[in-house]
């Protein structure tokens, strides 16, 4: 699951909106709205966040977390190294073959320190 599927499906849920109600005032099928939500699809384009942010009347400080959420909810990332040091790309390799053992506690010293955006 993806942090932008996770929130969607919190806040659809938190409104007592069926997955399928919500995929037709959106205009696409509850198969990719399912998908969208639990990251077997890629983060949405602009125009459907926008729909998706509409349909849920969510605004400002929410609908800028929204956004900020589906950039950072592309379920297969490419990390290219190209032109960085030999240890970058040792990093981005070892994280690679890691990140599905690391327990929520090591990702979250993990993203404190790289820092948030």
């Amino acid at each position: 699951m993806t942090p932008f599927g996770a929130r969607l499906r919190d806040i659809r849920e938190a409104r007592g909106m069926t997955l399928k109600s919500m995929a037709a005032a959106i205009g696409v099928s509850p198969a990719y709205l399912s998908a969208l939500e639990h990251g077997r699809r890629g983060r949405p384009t602009w125009d459907l966040l926008q729909r998706i942010i509409g349909h849920l009347n969510i605004i400002w400080d929410e609908a800028e977390e929204l956004e900020r959420l589906a950039d950072l909810s592309h379920p297969r990332v490419v990390i290219d190294t190209e032109g960085l040091t030999p240890k970058a790309t040792e990093v981005a390799n070892r994280l690679a073959e890691r990140i599905g053992s690391l327990d929520e506690s090591k990702l979250d010293q993990l993203i404190e320190l790289i820092g948030k955006r």
